[in-house]
């Protein structure tokens, strides 16, 4: 009875091992099938992928560059720079030779109708509009590095006789018969001047301006009562520098005014002068008992 329970023993054993072998057979054939839901992502680890072209535009039969070798600096087109804007020379306010050429140069073409003064005023800014509206430049009235190199190209350089001409009364204005004996200031409401006249020959000449209408300069005959070189005002407190009176406080004089604004101001009567070299020069000629001729 023993060995009938021993081989039913051995029985059960070989059972069980024939059973777990099965399964172990089974979980190998298994293995590799590993269920997926439905929607699930795809694995981390795909499939190898062509990588990007460069983005130096290559094109199909150019090759990638190596990674070590440096990426190809992106070709520019260079921009075009805005010509530098030419510079001022001379503008209103500017006193010098330079200016006394300009006006010269610009006499030579018949740009500007009287003698050089070597101011600029608004009789040269006027020529000089005159000048760059007939060459089709910017009309500003300013001198600047263009203007200037196409006023040299189409004039020649001034003598001394253009840079200071001899000062004449205009031809198409006759002096007043009251100016042509003896040593007078001839001066002209009509053509805005002054004429210094020795025996009927005119010395020098010289714009000028006059009084406004509420303080306007005397006309007729005078004569110079008193001269103040360095004369200030006692009623306007105004500087008026090479005073020659003539009646009562008008008096012909130098104008800082007048050379800084031209015909845009006016004076309280008295007759303004705006070139200071030539006043200064008539100043020294003119004596006490001069005449003086004011006149339309």
């Amino acid at each position: 009875m023993g060995r009938r329970r021993t081989d039913g023993d051995a029985r059960r054993v070989r059972r069980a091992a024939a059973l777990a072998v099965g399964a172990v057979t089974l979980a190998v054939l298994t293995a590799g099938c590993k269920a997926e839901p439905v929607g699930t992502t795809e694995p981390t680890v795909g499939p190898a992928r062509t990588p990007a072209p460069p983005t130096g535009d290559a094109g199909p039969g150019d090759r990638p560059a190596s990674p070590s070798a440096a990426p190809p600096a992106p070709s520019r087109t260079p921009s075009t720079r805005p010509a530098p804007r030419p510079s001022t020379l001379m503008s209103v306010g500017d006193r010098s030779t330079r200016v006394r050429e300009l006006q010269a140069r610009l006499r030579q073409i018949g740009h500007f109708d009287r003698s050089p003064t070597g101011y600029y005023g608004s009789a040269t800014v006027a020529s000089v509009r005159s000048f760059q509206g007939k060459r089709g430049l910017s009309r500003t009235g300013r001198t600047d590095t263009v203007t200037w190199e196409r006023l040299l190209a189409m004039t020649r350089e001034p003598t001394s006789e253009e840079l200071d001409p001899p000062a004449t009364e205009p031809a198409a204005v006759k002096p007043d018969p009251r100016c042509v004996e003896g040593r007078v200031l001839c001066i002209s409401k009509n053509s805005r001047t002054l004429a210094w006249m020795i025996d009927g020959r005119v010395v020098s000449s010289m714009d000028v301006r006059f009084g406004s209408q509420y303080t306007p300069t005397r006309e007729g005959t005078f004569s110079v009562y008193w001269k103040s070189r360095h004369h200030v005002s006692t009623l306007y407190d105004s500087p008026m520098p090479y005073a020659m009176f003539f009646s009562g406080g008008q008096a012909v004089h130098y104008s800082s005014d007048f050379a800084a604004r031209g015909y845009d101001g006016a004076s309280h009567g008295c007759v303004n002068v705006r070139d200071e070299g030539k006043i200064a020069s008539l100043f020294a000629q003119v004596r006490d008992g001069d005449k003086v001729v004011i006149h339309w």
